[in-house]
């Protein structure tokens, strides 16, 4: 009778245990999500001030621009890929599972992020006053590598790009990251 008890008990423990596990789990992943989501979220909206100040460059303000930049290269790098340091797949996210079958390409993509971003922050430190000339893209000037062929260049080679075309290789970096890694909504 002891025993019977004990095991029912026992039991009832396990499966207890076991539903508290699944549920913190479950709401690990979601916080997981929710967190690289508003994370994605603020990047977005940082590249759309800075782009904003590239369509209309009276609206430029250094401060400003270096704060977006900045929004952005805190959020990426390292940071961005441990968001994806273990299972992506979930009901409310768009990440798709590949990104920890590609896991070097997934990290250099953040890593390129982060590096046009520090570049726009150099930009925006050595402009301080309304956007220069030098910050916008030349006549002629290349785009670079296209949405496939994104990389980041040396950060010598950076600095004497223009922040402009600086910022349209972030946005292809986005563009990459997105096609190879983010299922359709």
């Amino acid at each position: 009778m002891r025993r019977t008890l004990f095991v029912n008990i026992f039991g009832l423990l396990s499966a207890v245990v076991a539903v508290l596990v699944t549920v913190a789990w479950a709401s690990a992943t979601e916080d997981a999500v929710a967190l690289r989501q508003a994370d994605m979220k603020a990047m977005a909206a940082a590249a759309k001030t800075i782009s904003g100040m590239f369509k209309d460059p009276v609206s430029y303000r250094a401060a400003e621009f270096q704060w977006a930049a900045d929004t952005i290269r805190d959020r990426s790098g390292t940071i961005l890929s441990g968001h994806f340091a273990s299972e992506t797949v979930s009901p409310q996210s768009k990440a798709m599972p590949n990104i920890l079958e590609e896991r070097e390409r997934f990290d250099r993509v953040a890593k390129d992020l982060r590096d046009y971003a520090v570049a726009l922050d150099a930009a925006a430190q050595n402009n301080p006053g309304p956007m220069s000339a030098s910050m916008r893209m030349k006549p002629g000037e290349a785009m670079g590598g296209g949405p496939f062929g994104t990389h980041a260049a040396s950060e010598q080679e950076l600095s004497a790009m223009s922040a402009e075309h600086v910022f349209h290789l972030m946005l292809q970096t986005c563009t990459t990251c997105h096609a190879r890694f983010r299922a359709s909504p």
